[in-house]
């Protein structure tokens, strides 16, 4: 799966603030994300969030 920085993944399960949008700030071995809802960053490993993940927003970015 390939997940860039800027993305926005909708997770199936809910943060504990009740957001299901997590911003993507580093992807690679971990993944780094920000809750939308609260602003809370966090990492964690990419076997744990692929299995997490309902659909992946792609942030648009102009190409040179």
């Amino acid at each position: 799966m390939d997940i860039c920085p800027n993305d926005v993944l909708v997770m199936k399960k809910k943060h504990p603030c009740g957001s299901l949008r997590m911003i993507v700030l580093r992807s690679g071995m971990d993944f780094k994300l920000r809750c939308e809802g609260c602003g809370h960053e966090f990492m964690v490993p990419r076997s744990k969030i692929e299995k997490n993940i309902k659909s992946v927003e792609r942030s648009e970015e102009k190409e040179l």
